[in-house]
């Protein structure tokens, strides 16, 4: 049985997260959810960081949810017998990978995504950016010693158009974005997760910007907890990376950070989505539990 203390203490927890409730009242929050952080499949197993984002839409917030879904995909190519190859970490995507690229995203991902927030008491809408004139992009080229690289259906972010999902926001839904960008001539394109959560934060004109990944956010030594750095401003980035501190799948997290910033986002945040609720950890309370990078 539970003492009065315990209850005062909990009552105390929510004193301190009504004046971030308040002040986040009707703002936008994009989150940019997959990798580590996302379950195998979908119903394996409850997700605090879905749990969190209902109950940030329930208290009057605005989530909007850009996800990746490599894993899935990576599963779904080996089934097909379609082999992967990755230059610069971006995967070669020939037209018969960018079938199953789309296919698994929307059709599988997305949908899974959805059906968890709607089983929460959510009210979620799947989205792709493609299909929704949301994301309109160019063939993006690999840059490698031997000069610019063609791999295929892979886009870089032109354009931008919010108003989709801010009419789904007034409709009291939870946009869901699977980052597939259209091309000049109506091809899909597959678009890096992170790059695209930046982009959309930035055209929402979003309060925040969160990533979740599986290291509690910029650490100066990875094997030291107390390395880790709370902020980080803007122009600090790029010696970050050049001293190997920022380094692999940070970097396009952390540059999307800062361009989202500089286009009017007001915090970026970069979070370990593997501790339970880190996500109202992180906005909910003075403390907070990862990295934010600002202007």
């Amino acid at each position: 049985m539970r003492s009065l203390q315990q209850y005062i203490d909990k009552a105390a927890v929510l004193v301190e997260a009504l004046p971030y409730i308040q002040s986040f009242r009707d703002r936008i929050v994009v989150v940019k959810y997959g990798g580590s952080t996302m379950g195998s499949g979908a119903g394996e197993r409850e997700d605090t960081v879905l749990r969190d984002i209902v109950f940030m839409e329930h208290v009057g917030m605005n989530p909007v949810i850009v996800h990746g879904g490599g894993k899935a995909i990576d599963d779904r190519l080996r089934e097909a017998g379609v082999e992967t190859r990755r230059i610069n970490g971006l995967r070669v995507t020939d037209e018969a990978t960018m079938r199953v690229v789309e296919e698994t995203l929307f059709g599988e991902v997305n949908a899974a995504i959805v059906g968890e927030i709607e089983a929460l008491g959510g009210k979620a809408v799947g989205v792709s950016a493609k299909d929704a004139g949301v994301m309109s992009v160019s063939k993006h080229f690999a840059e490698t010693d031997g000069g610019k690289v063609d791999i295929g259906f892979v886009g870089d972010v032109d354009h931008i158009e919010p108003k989709p999902l801010f009419d789904h926001i007034e409709r009291g839904q939870i946009p869901v974005v699977a980052p597939i960008g259209r091309g000049e001539n109506g091809e899909s394109y597959n678009v890096n997760a992170d790059t695209a959560a930046g982009e959309i934060a930035a055209a929402l004109h979003a309060e925040k910007l969160v990533f979740l990944t599986d290291v509690r956010g910029v650490m100066t030594d990875p094997r030291d907890a107390d390395s880790l750095l709370s902020t980080v401003h803007g122009d600090e980035v790029g010696d970050l990376i050049a001293r190997d501190i920022i380094k692999g799948g940070m970097i396009p997290k952390v540059e999307a950070c800062v361009h989202s910033v500089k286009a009017g986002v007001r915090k970026t945040h970069v979070i370990d989505g593997t501790i339970p609720h880190s996500m109202l950890l992180e906005v909910f309370t003075d403390a907070g539990v990862g990295t934010q990078i600002v202007q």
